[in-house]
């Protein structure tokens, strides 16, 4: 089997937990000085890019650029979904599933074959 079909997902999920964390975490912080955020953001954004990065490297090739883009603005809004309820405690409606199903049925735009 293709390493890529494995580690790529896997690294995507990885990255985008330690990103939603960098980029919303703060906002249990609303003391914080905004440049204090910022610093703090950063710092756990360089995790996600050693991240990131190889996920990508490893699985272009294998993926298309696009179907990487694709492929990981599905797993952001899944990741997403899990903090904004257990971290941030807000409420899933139904317009974030209809949300997802359009980017569900993004990736099946994406991965099918175009010959």
């Amino acid at each position: 089997m293709n390493p890529a079909l494995i580690w790529t997902p896997i690294l995507l999920v990885l990255s985008n937990i330690v990103m939603t964390y960098a980029w919303y975490g703060h906002l249990k912080q609303p003391s914080w000085p905004m440049w204090l955020a910022i610093l703090v953001s950063w710092g756990i954004a360089f995790i996600e890019y050693t991240l990131a990065v190889p996920a990508n490297r490893i699985g272009y090739g294998t993926f298309t650029g696009q179907q990487l883009k694709v492929m990981q603005e599905v797993i952001t809004l899944s990741v997403f979904a899990v903090f904004s309820v257990m971290f941030l405690g807000e409420p899933l409606r139904w317009t974030y599933f209809a949300a997802m199903g359009c980017l569900v049925a993004a990736v099946v735009f994406i991965f099918l074959p175009v010959d």
